[in-house]
């Protein structure tokens, strides 16, 4: 056989090789990405609006998602993230229940060279290496701006006492911690304004409605403003408010925070004046932060969404363009 003849015939014989491994590049390059998501629960409006964003968002970005939802205990969302961790996805991202206790998961994400987001909440861990970036609102801002609101309704209401009671969420989660920060920072501005009583939630309506019940029969009309870190369980107080016999929005101010539908109801109706924006949309930039990461692309380790602070006032005009 000449040379020519079998440089012919090697070549015939790599050409099948050759065809099969482009195919194999190609579905490989086009295999989706896959994320590992943990959800604290289904708390509230807020983070039922949470969940479909980024349930949507995953869909229309062609990312495949596996969700869990931890129920409001941490405990769960360790194991999902363990779970994830052996189903080799490609990012976790989670929105942590509490602040601290996730050093040792972390680290095993870590360790499995799965890179971690962080959503809506943050945490405290001693290595800030343990995760990539945190997306979600500034907590402390939220609660300054809801007390910059009631210092600005006290300086016009010089006679009015401001006797606050407030509602907490979850205890040791990051936008409790941090919403009572911001609102104690600002409220000394005042003098007048007073927390007489503070107390957890849990983020819930009912559990709002039943703190704010044991809120009026102790204080009763000492009572004059309730600070809510969310408008589910302002919600639920104000159902407390009208059966103990006063009026929601004037007798008692209700300041909130989150912006979610059922806020803009109450304040159409009166019952509520003010809420702070807390944007629970986060689902494509998760997406795209997501992608990035995978990439290898730098991302900032803090993304801050822009969110607003919407008064009574506003209501009627805003309640048409609310998404959540």
């Amino acid at each position: 056989m000449s040379l020519t003849r079998r440089n012919f015939l090697g070549v015939a014989v790599a050409a099948p090789v050759a065809a099969t491994v482009v195919p194999l590049n190609a579905a490989f390059a086009a295999k989706p990405l896959t994320i590992g998501f943990s959800q604290v629960g289904a708390e509230s409006e807020w983070r039922t609006a949470n969940t479909a964003s980024i349930k949507d968002a995953a869909k229309k970005a062609g990312i495949n998602l596996k969700f869990a939802d931890a129920q409001q205990r941490q405990e769960n969302q360790v194991k999902a993230i363990r779970s994830f961790i052996a189903q080799r996805v490609d990012v976790i991202a989670f929105s942590p229940v509490v602040e601290s206790g996730w050093d040792t998961v972390l680290r095993e994400a870590k360790r499995a060279n799965i890179p971690v987001i962080l959503t809506d909440r943050g945490v405290k861990v001693s290595d800030e290496s343990l995760y990539v970036t945190f997306l979600g609102s500034d907590f402390v801002e939220e609660g300054r701006r809801a007390a910059r609101w009631l210092v600005e309704h006290a300086k016009k209401n010089p006679n009015r006492a401001y006797n606050i009671v407030e509602l907490q969420g979850t205890v040791g989660s990051a936008p409790a911690i941090d919403r009572k920060a911001g609102f104690a920072e600002v409220m000394k501005l005042e003098p007048r304004l007073k927390i007489i009583r503070s107390q957890t939630g849990d983020f819930t309506r009912a559990k709002g409605k039943e703190v704010m019940e044991a809120f009026l029969k102790s204080e009763g009309k000492n009572i004059t403003v309730l600070y809510a870190h969310n408008d589910d369980m302002a919600i639920g107080a104000i159902q407390a408010i009208e059966e103990a016999g006063f009026k929601p929005g004037k007798d008692i101010l209700v300041v909130s925070i989150d912006g979610v539908r059922g806020a803009f109801e109450a304040m159409l109706q009166g019952k509520l004046n003010v809420t702070v924006e807390c944007n629970p949309l986060l689902g494509p930039q998760l997406m795209e932060a997501a992608k990035a990461v995978k990439a290898g692309k730098p991302v900032p380790k803090r993304i801050v969404v822009q969110e607003g602070v919407f008064p009574a006032e506003v209501a009627a005009k805003e309640f048409p363009n609310r998404k959540y």
